[in-house]
């Protein structure tokens, strides 16, 4: 069946997941002071994003002194704390450099998130600094669909919806196998990464070519990577699809001066949001939207 083209949402239309990713996994205190690291200061930042109008929380898990973990007490402890605050979706991470995803998968069996972000592909992955005429980091993010097949029997197993994070077209053109070995179900979330060194480029071209390949019924967001996140906030809101915000992707506002929190991004989002016509999803709908039952 060939892929229906992007449409024009019409002025006063329809509802926008705002999701927010509040804490990645590269970026630190160094870079940005107000990222969150331990459970309770995740929790926090996820209960500042729900106020703000975010219906969905992206999560890594970090230690206390902020380096990356895949602990499964760590997670069940961010799962704890959020729930004691808001009724939020929560979307955890699953990614890995290497084969190994024995953390991820032990982290969607055990702690059971609503959502877990599920990687479509291996890439270059990389940022490059002019100034330093260097690369700042230089890595193979590799995601073979044996690793993808494995992280989707563990969310098929556990009652967790896989949203497909798609770094270039062919990761967004994957899907075809899997949706044939009925490992991979409708509806189906998208999230269009733009902006990365080796993936696609934060141009509206590519953002339309990603969102043509998207199948009817299912959904798409778009994930800007620094500062031009705000274009592709906007682009996407025009285009029909959902945004995701926060202090994993970009630091500041579109002024240029820096978030105080995830939630000063939100707020933001939201005003966007408004701005172009829309209005963000409520809790349901967005529940609704992604085909998930009621939060354990």
């Amino acid at each position: 069946m060939p892929p229906a083209a992007p449409v024009l949402v019409p002025f006063g239309g329809d509802a926008v997941i705002v999701s927010c990713a509040l804490t990645g996994v590269l970026a630190d205190r160094r870079q940005c002071p107000h990222i969150p690291y331990t459970p309770v200061e995740i929790a926090d930042e996820a209960l500042r994003a729900w106020n703000a109008g975010a219906t969905v929380v992206h999560i890594h898990g970090r230690n206390d002194d902020g380096s990356p973990t895949w602990s499964t007490e760590t997670f069940a402890a961010i799962h704890r704390e959020v729930r004691a605050r808001c009724p939020i979706v929560l979307n955890f991470s699953s990614g890995t450099l290497g084969e190994d995803c024995s953390g991820p998968e032990a982290v969607v069996r055990q702690v059971r998130p609503d959502v877990a972000a599920l990687n479509m592909g291996t890439m270059n992955y990389a940022k490059y600094s002019p100034r330093r005429k260097d690369f700042v980091f230089d890595m193979i993010f590799d995601n073979t669909f044996t690793k993808i097949k494995r992280m989707l029997r563990a969310m098929n197993d556990s009652g967790v919806h896989p949203e497909l994070e798609c770094f270039d077209t062919g990761h967004t053109n994957s899907i075809a196998p899997l949706i044939d070995m009925g490992l991979l179900h409708t509806p189906i979330e998208f999230s269009f990464i733009m902006g990365v060194l080796g993936g696609l480029p934060a141009t509206v071209p590519a953002l339309q070519l990603q969102a043509s390949q998207v199948p009817a019924g299912s959904c798409w967001q778009v994930i800007g990577i620094g500062r031009v996140q705000w274009r592709m906030v906007a682009a996407s809101l025009v285009l029909g699809g959902n945004i995701r915000v926060g202090l994993e992707d970009n630091f500041y506002l579109p002024d240029g001066t820096m978030a105080e929190s995830n939630g000063t991004l939100v707020e933001r989002a939201v005003r966007l949001t408004r701005d172009v016509g829309r209005r963000p999803a409520t809790l349901d709908e967005t529940r609704a939207m992604l085909g998930l039952g009621q939060p354990a």
